[in-house]
């Protein structure tokens, strides 16, 4: 059966409408997406066995070109058409952090810290610039590869804050094991980050660990 033949309640378009887009499931969510399914199987069909067959929503989306394009009824069109829409959902809280205002929404820079992190297959070391009133400045990867303290250099990352004129920073790394606990050396490389800036005096307000489906904040910890 067609999904337009469904009662109308239960058309994912049309039920987003009514509902809002919270009510619908990530099935159904996937169907708008895909508009269309493919020989006896309708749009929500198919996007039930697209997240069966890539064991859940976040894999699917992070799923590389050659994979995703191997499933039925999927191709490049629709691979580039997913990349376009990540990438606009990442712009879109980009601009809900630029907007001059100061920063009152941890949940926003956690989920956009998690945007940026969380699909990447290596580790990578980023930071949050932010001016004296807490406004974003800018957002930049630092370091890439395993992460020790001798692969982040304080110095560096101090000559930048100073280079953006940044009162506050924000740090941000991912764990791509998924394990989200931090490790003694972030540990070890936050408190040696801390001491560097408090010399110029930039305040550390946060670090976030983005794992697999959990971000973990050093303030939150008190370790900060």
């Amino acid at each position: 059966m067609s999904i337009r033949d469904w009662p109308e309640g239960e058309r994912p378009r049309e039920k987003l409408l009514a509902l809002g887009v919270e009510a619908l499931s990530d099935a159904e969510l996937l169907a708008i997406f895909l508009r269309v399914g493919v020989e006896g199987r309708s749009a929500v069909d198919l996007a039930r066995d697209l997240l069966s067959a890539f064991g859940g929503l976040r894999q699917l989306l992070e799923a590389d070109q050659a994979r995703f394009c191997a499933q039925r009824g999927m191709g490049m069109a629709k691979f580039v058409q997913l990349q376009a829409t990540l990438e606009l959902s990442r712009r879109h809280l980009a601009s809900q952090l630029n907007r001059g205002d100061a920063l009152t929404s941890p949940s926003l820079v956690r989920a956009y810290l998690a945007a940026q992190l969380r699909h990447l297959g290596h580790e990578e070391f980023a930071a949050l610039f932010l001016d004296s009133q807490h406004r974003v400045i800018r957002y930049e990867s630092l370091f890439r590869g395993t992460l020790d303290s001798a692969s982040v250099y304080p110095r560096e990352v101090a000559r930048r804050a100073l280079e953006l004129g940044a009162g506050a920073i924000i740090f941000a790394h991912n764990h791509p094991s998924g394990v989200a606990e931090p490790s003694d050396a972030d540990r070890r490389i936050t408190d040696r980050l801390r001491e560097a800036l408090a010399l110029f005096e930039v305040r550390v307000l946060d670090h976030f660990v983005v794992g697999d489906g959990e971000v973990v904040s050093f303030a939150e910890r008190g370790w900060l």
